[in-house]
């Protein structure tokens, strides 16, 4: 490509997240990261729709100060029977979280979006989430781990939250808060190449080795 291209072009995360900064560092994309200041706050209650416009907020907030970057950003929400679920602001409530996910299925909604001078790329992915039935020491164990707070619905599957889950229908990684599928389709018809640096997956296949 031409200089100036997607190719070349800087690749920015607005996300402050860990769990997304691996998981994007998985796909070999080379980027930077500047956290989006806009309010999380939103009157809307369709889940999908939510975690379709706050990753939009977010992606638009760090774009208008970089136009000629991409910016991918991400938002999460969980939902359980209506019930919109998002991180619990101490063990108390992460507690009344747990206990209502306890023993049913609960849905996890990501929303992703990529802006580039060439366009805006969204899309919203949705996982099943089974918890199994659990007693009232494991959810106050749980809770009390604080493992959840920084969390929607406010458990992460990846760590000891993997304990709560019986069975998972879809995308695990979109649980994490970053479904790998959607974010390649959409880095990619955004012109951003993934999986293209075989020098990075080389080095991953050493370190598997190793």
């Amino acid at each position: 490509m031409p200089e100036g291209s997607e190719k070349t072009r800087r690749v920015i995360l607005a996300s402050g997240s860990p769990r997304r900064r691996e998981l994007l560092s998985n796909l070999g994309v080379k980027f930077e990261v500047l956290v989006s200041g806009e309010d999380e706050d939103s009157p809307e209650t369709n889940p999908q729709k939510l975690a379709g416009d706050l990753a939009l907020l977010k992606a638009r907030s760090v774009a208008k100060l970089h136009p000629d970057a991409v910016v991918i950003a991400a938002d999460t929400v969980v939902a359980c029977a209506g019930e919109l679920l998002a991180k619990p602001a101490d063990a108390l409530e992460n507690a009344a979280f747990i206990r209502t996910l306890a023993g049913k299925t609960h849905q996890v909604f990501t929303g992703v979006s990529v802006l580039s001078p060439s366009g805006t790329f969204s899309g919203v992915e949705c996982t099943d989430v089974e918890f199994r039935p659990l007693t009232e020491q494991e959810i106050q164990f749980y809770a009390r781990s604080g493992e959840g707070l920084d969390k929607a619905g406010g458990y992460g599957i990846q760590g000891v939250g993997m304990g709560l889950v019986a069975r998972v229908n879809g995308d695990y990684s979109n649980i994490v808060g970053f479904p790998l599928a959607l974010v390649m389709r959409l880095l990619r018809r955004a012109g951003v190449p993934v999986w293209d640096d075989l020098t990075g997956a080389t080095d991953l296949q050493a370190a598997t080795r190793a």
